[in-house]
């Protein structure tokens, strides 16, 4: 279970997490943020990545379901002089009320939910998120390029030993049963890391 996993490795997570975060998730976790005001959640914060991403003019509150993973993104926080709200939550059930939030941002989040928690997460989400908001996902995606493609097959079961994560998951099958509309999709990395932008559905 990734929640337990988490837990377990949380001290190490930043030194083994590294290269990615130097190479090019760091790049790319602004791009999540930018633009962003009002009330904004980051919505499985794991270690805090994106603290120096947070926008100096909204409100944050971070959440996650890792305690060990959440304290340190906390002390990150406070190293950094930088402003959050740090609560322990499950994103299928979280405490918030409907409509609250002006921006989501769900960083690499989905590659590491167990399928069946996908649409409860996402309808969570939607169900959090204001009408006149948005939602911005950056996760993984398998590429169509067949050399590629065998290359994340062959990391596949490194990424599922050291974080629990896989490059398949389902998350965009999924939006039209959470009631989330479409508003931009378009890749980051290659077509390996992609950046979706969804928001609700009038209800």
């Amino acid at each position: 279970m990734s929640y337990q996993k988490y837990e377990r490795i949380a001290p190490l997570y930043d030194v083994l997490d590294k290269a990615y975060e130097v190479s090019w998730k760091r790049r790319l976790r602004g791009e999540v943020f930018r633009g962003s005001v009002g009330l904004v959640l980051d919505a499985g914060a794991g270690t805090g990545c994106n603290i120096p991403f947070y926008p100096r003019n909204a409100t944050i509150v971070a959440v996650d379901n890792s305690p060990a993973m959440l304290s340190r993104a906390a002390k990150r926080a406070v190293r950094e002089g930088v402003e959050a709200e740090f609560l322990e939550m499950d994103l299928t059930r979280t405490s918030f009320p409907d409509n609250h939030f002006d921006a989501i941002a769900v960083t690499l989040v989905f590659c590491v939910l167990p399928e069946e928690l996908q649409l409860p997460v996402l309808r969570e989400l939607s169900r959090i998120c204001k009408p006149t908001g948005t939602i911005r996902i950056l996760d993984y995606t398998l590429s169509r390029k067949a050399p590629v493609r065998l290359m994340m097959r062959v990391v596949s079961p490194w990424l599922n030993f050291a974080f629990a994560a896989r490059y398949t998951a389902r998350y965009e099958s999924y939006l039209e049963q959470a009631g989330l509309s479409v508003v931009e999709n378009r890749f980051v990395m290659g077509d390996v890391v992609k950046l979706l932008v969804v928001s609700p559905r009038s209800r």
